[in-house]
């Protein structure tokens, strides 16, 4: 009967290889990328060094972080010409022409006006808000909402102007002329 089968032989190449690759990966995970050197002691001026940070880290942790308040202004200010996610923060500190677009992540149409903004961009002195349809029913009922894809032309104090479903037409270009907002 005799002899080896190379095609066995072939598997177990490959099996092998395989496993010392997973193994390869499992250190690599391990160890957070460093996979060098893991299975040294470290020397007494690793230590030194892991136990005082250089001056860099010293420096840095030093400085105090941004405060929470500047961050919040920092994060809300929006340009004009922007698509942001909703939130009173976001409108208040939004320019030009505010409007806000009533989304669901499941709608279709949804979707298609998302990447019309995301790929035409929003025209200059217009802020485009997102806002979730699922979980701003206050919103909604505010704003007389009853269909996602609506969009809401809002005033400097967030009252409604006009509003325009874009349902059948889900194109910003065309909503924006619809609810009167120039240079659409």
């Amino acid at each position: 009967m005799g002899g080896v089968n190379p095609r066995n032989i072939a598997l177990i190449v490959v099996g092998v290889l395989v496993a010392g690759g997973v193994a390869i990966a499992v250190v690599f995970a391990s160890t957070g990328g460093d996979a060098t050197d893991t299975a040294s002691t470290p020397t007494a001026s690793a230590s030194a060094e892991a136990a005082e940070p250089s001056a860099t880290e010293a420096t840095e942790s030093a400085q105090p972080s941004e405060e929470p308040a500047e961050a919040a202004e920092q994060e809300a200010a929006v340009s004009p010409g922007a698509y942001v996610e909703y939130s009173p923060a976001a409108l208040e500190a939004a320019e030009g022409e505010k409007v806000l677009f009533f989304h669901a992540t499941w709608c279709p149409q949804c979707r298609a006006l998302e990447a019309d903004i995301q790929g035409s961009g929003v025209p200059d002195g217009v802020t485009v808000l997102k806002v979730d349809y699922d979980s701003n029913q206050d919103l909604r009922a505010k704003y007389g909402v009853t269909l996602q894809t609506t969009l809401v032309h809002v005033d400097e104090s967030g009252e409604l102007i006009d509003r325009y479903v874009a349902y059948e037409q889900p194109v910003l270009a065309p909503s924006l002329a619809a609810l009167g907002i120039a240079g659409s």
